[in-house]
């Protein structure tokens, strides 16, 4: 096997652990406080970067890292306490408008502009997450996980913003989350250990599997294809995110609710080929 396919492979098991998270997150904190689970999946995730990457971290990315941290732990705060509300099928989809919400973003620090193809996949996205969200009876949930996928949008472009940092700067947005998370939880919920086996399980599972470990194997492997196959790859997440949560939680879509995350991944993947099809 070549190393491109070899490459490739390998993404997609990372997009099928990412979408595994959802499911697995959502019986984690059935009776469980959500950002205490935040706090507790990246305080492991930040201690097993900093053995892997620690030759790479420098004071000099805290700030910076403060910045992204924070935009990550209002995403990741938005996202959890969402599924609480929403299935997880929904958080999955929901979530992948991130990819939608990051041209619009990006104006505000990297002053780009806006193009046509962007205001269209805005447009498929809304209609989807209208359709998904049981043709407008909008619940909690998915507000907050619309909130989450904006926040993960600011995260996307101030990464971009200190794109020049280095790598070190990816240990200090999830330290940060970790200490903001932590912080919350210690006010706000008491910061209780976990005691289900569910709960214990979807902290380690997330933390190692789906933070750590994932996030090492993405460096390693995404540069040895090109990045726009890359990001077709990572779409399929939303789709492994309710394929998954069928198999584990028994969870389906209506058919409008099908018809609304197709859109969702049309919008997706409009937003994938955006400079391709501008150039062309």
């Amino acid at each position: 096997m070549d190393e491109t396919r070899k490459a490739e492979l390998i993404l997609i098991l990372i997009s099928a652990i990412w979408g595994s998270t959802f499911p697995v997150m959502k019986l984690g904190i059935e009776d469980y406080p959500p950002i205490t689970f935040v706090a507790f999946r990246f305080l492991i995730a930040s201690l097993l970067m900093l053995i892997f990457l620690r030759k790479d971290i420098k004071t000099s990315q805290a700030l910076p890292g403060l910045l992204v941290g924070l935009s990550l732990f209002l995403g990741f705060s938005f996202q959890v306490v969402g599924l609480k509300y929403t299935t997880s099928s929904n958080s999955a989809f929901i979530t992948s408008l991130y990819m939608v919400f990051t041209p619009f973003v990006a104006i505000l620090l990297l002053k780009t502009r806006v193009k046509l193809i962007d205001w269209v996949a805005l447009g498929l996205a809304l209609l989807g997450t209208y359709l998904i969200s049981n043709v407008g009876n909008f619940n909690y949930g998915d507000m907050l996980t619309v909130l989450a996928a904006l926040s993960f949008a600011f995260q996307i472009v101030l990464v971009e913003y200190f794109g020049n940092l280095g790598i070190g700067l990816a240990f200090w947005q999830v330290f940060w989350n970790s200490m903001f998370s932590l912080a919350y939880a210690a006010i706000f919920e008491g910061l209780p250990m976990p005691r289900e086996g569910s709960t214990l399980f979807a902290i380690i599972y997330t933390a190692i599997m789906a933070t750590a470990i994932a996030f090492a194997v993405q460096v390693k492997y995404q540069p040895k294809i090109d990045s726009h196959r890359a990001a077709i790859i990572y779409s399929a997440e939303p789709v492994f995110g309710h394929f998954f949560s069928f198999l584990i939680l028994g969870e389906v879509l209506s058919w409008k609710g099908y018809i609304g995350a197709l859109l969702i991944l049309i919008a997706v993947w409009l937003e994938i080929s955006r400079e391709n099809l501008i150039s062309d």
